[in-house]
């Protein structure tokens, strides 16, 4: 049988941290647990957060717990993009 390999590992938001708020706007340190056990930690700026909260329309932090990780690199890209 031909099986396809999965293309990379599947991670869900574990744990979400305040950051030090510039100018009154949160920033968010995320945990990110993968598949095999492993944990990434991501920081997201003022920005970054929002979108990411607006595409898991969360209305605290505590509501990004659980989603997917592809929520955040999503959140990431848009953020990225606004410059170019």
């Amino acid at each position: 049988s031909n099986r396809q390999l999965k293309p990379s590992l599947a991670a869900v938001i574990n744990k979400v941290e305040l950051a030090a708020a510039h100018e009154g706007v949160a920033e968010l340190i995320v945990d990110l647990l993968f598949d095999n056990g492993g944990i990434s930690k991501v920081s997201l700026d003022a920005h970054t957060s929002r979108l990411l909260m607006d595409a898991c329309a969360a209305s605290g932090p505590e509501d990004l717990i659980g989603q997917n990780w592809e929520k955040v690199r999503d959140a990431l890209s848009q953020s990225y993009n606004r410059y170019t």
